[in-house]
């Protein structure tokens, strides 16, 4: 069965695969882990068991000395976020984790669907990422699904290294078999949807994280994308926080 903890810490490791693929890093202040992406420009706080007021202002500090624009913070819902409020954090959308066997959405067509580690029409922040896909081990997959020879779509298929898929059996109280894997920054444009190109990428990232090595996917879902995640066999695992400090 795969848990809230479990999510959180491949959460926790994808974002640490990005910050260390784009010259980020991460750094702990009292009872809170951070990292930094320099590629967007933001800090990011990761899942504190509680929020401490003597984490959070050497935390904040050292995110405007590196320059961030932006400051989010990812909570487990019983986590109260009430002590954030004092430093200007607001909530933002509710993050829904959901999970599936690799093989419910491999049900579905993926031809739209293809690993993509440089697509020409990505760029900014996104571009500079792209070199998440390209580490060694290979831990990150970039997914792009196109229609018509446009890009329509993107994910990423994420699987961690077996170093951290060790040690995070160390840390779970009750270790579960298996391996999970996550599909991350699914997005599909506006024009596009509901045209089975959403489909095609979660098919392709189950495809490519089963080959990987995992048996179980988790993705992180936006209200919105509820529904098309749910109609290709994921299933609700629990409600997440997120906040966000705007320090521009």
């Amino acid at each position: 069965m795969v848990t809230i903890a479990a999510c959180q810490e491949l959460h926790r490791h994808w974002l640490q695969t990005l910050a260390g693929a784009t010259g980020g890093r991460t750094f702990s202040t009292h009872e809170s882990e951070w990292v930094w992406l320099p590629a967007r420009r933001q800090l990011v706080l990761l899942y504190p068991q509680r929020i401490a007021p003597a984490g959070i202002r050497p935390g904040l500090a050292e995110g405007t000395r590196l320059g961030a624009q932006s400051v989010s913070v990812w909570l487990n819902n019983a986590v109260s976020y009430a002590p954030l409020e004092a430093f200007g954090f607001r909530r933002g959308p509710q993050p829904l984790w959901m999970s599936a066997p690799v093989s419910a959405p491999q049900q579905f067509s993926s031809a739209a669907a293809v690993i993509d580690p440089e697509p020409a029409e990505v760029t900014g922040p996104d571009a500079e990422e792209l070199s998440a896909g390209l580490g060694h081990p290979r831990t990150a997959w970039h997914i792009t699904s196109r229609g018509d020879g446009k890009l329509t779509g993107r994910a990423w298929a994420f699987v961690p290294s077996q170093q951290a898929q060790q040690e995070q059996r160390r840390q779970q109280a009750k270790p579960v078999s298996g391996t999970l894997g996550g599909v991350f920054g699914l997005a599909v444009g506006p024009s596009s949807r509901r045209q089975g190109y959403g489909t095609a990428l979660l098919s392709r990232a189950a495809t490519v994280a089963a080959t990987a090595g995992a048996d179980r996917l988790a993705v992180n879902a936006a209200p919105l994308g509820q529904e098309l995640c749910a109609a290709r066999g994921f299933e609700l695992i629990g409600r997440g926080q997120q906040l966000a400090l705007d320090l521009r």
